[in-house]
């Protein structure tokens, strides 16, 4: 029997119910993974990953993942397939969803990867736009349950809780309130001025889901999680130079954690610049689980590929 189709295009997309199965499925399938207990689920499945912004975390965990669960991957360049130039992207769509059983794309804006999605006969994936990044969310909060929580009881350890956003108001924090106003935690939002979060662009339905700050190290008072990114996203290098001068004071340092509470893990969704958007003593400290954060994209994501095609296992 074949699945009612589903896109995972934004946070969303899922319902709290839905995570709470993607959650404990991430934690069973990083338990085989562990184990080397083989789970290929996917055999004779392909994935196609369009690349018009580059990866490098991206596309190992999708094409690793991919293949750890017994499909294929077909993996596509801006030069292999420009999504709108070299044909339109409701043809592209029509023809590669006739190919593969599922697509991932990783592109600019988020309006490319709705049209691919309204033309597609398969589920499409939103690997990163400049508005939403919800495969980072997914490993991040999935970082915090086994962290702080039980993946058996995944979304009790995040009610009431606070995470605090220092920088930019981009795809992350965008993605990020989209995440709390659907599972009940609090986002503490601190930007420079001009890079504001578009609530409007977020859409989220209850406004006490997210404070806004214009000090950071208030942002991070009594916050059980504190993220950062980059300064400067992929697609923005033309405003390196003012971002520099305006995002001075907004760097995740000891004094910002220490604000914090005792207990509050860092994350960042890499790459990372010390120096700049996080200090090195931060970042390479205790509190700091990038690496499992990092780690663990290969598994919700094996977790969501494994739900859009299959279901509920």
């Amino acid at each position: 029997m074949s699945q009612p189709l589903k896109h995972y295009l934004h946070f969303g997309d899922a319902s709290a119910d839905d995570y709470a199965y993607l959650f404990s499925r991430a934690a069973l399938i990083k338990a085989k993974f562990k184990a080397y207990d083989k789970h290929q689920p996917l055999t004779d499945r392909t994935l196609a990953m369009i690349f018009e912004k580059a990866s490098t975390r991206t596309r190992i965990s999708f094409e690793a993942g991919m293949y750890q669960m017994g499909g294929a991957v077909v993996h596509l360049t801006t030069g292999d397939t420009q999504l709108g130039r070299a044909e339109p992207i409701e043809d592209s769509a029509k023809v590669i969803s006739r190919m593969v059983d599922l697509v991932m794309i990783r592109t600019y804006e988020q309006t490319k990867i709705e049209r691919f999605a309204a033309n597609s006969r398969v589920p499409v994936i939103n690997g990163l736009t400049n508005e939403f990044h919800p495969c980072q969310i997914l490993a991040d909060i999935f970082t915090f349950i086994e962290h702080r929580g039980d993946v058996n009881k995944p979304l009790d350890c995040l009610k009431g809780k606070v995470v605090a956003w220092v920088g930019d108001g981009n795809n992350m924090a965008n993605t990020w309130l989209q995440a709390a106003d659907l599972l009940g935690f609090t986002v503490h939002v601190s930007t420079p001025s001009g890079y504001e979060v578009n609530q409007a662009v977020a859409g989220v339905k209850n406004p006490h889901c997210f404070k806004v700050f214009t000090d950071p190290l208030q942002a991070c008072q009594g916050a059980d999680l504190v993220t950062t990114d980059v300064w400067t996203s992929m697609g923005y290098e033309a405003e390196n130079e003012a971002r520099r001068k305006a995002f001075g004071a907004w760097c995740v340092d000891s004094r910002l954690m220490a604000a914090a509470q005792p207990d509050a893990l860092f994350m960042h969704c890499l790459p990372a610049h010390r120096g700049e958007e996080v200090q090195a003593e931060v970042i390479d400290g205790p509190q700091s689980v990038v690496w499992d954060e990092a780690e663990n994209r290969l598994h919700v994501q094996k977790a969501l590929m494994e739900w859009l095609l299959l279901g509920r296992l």
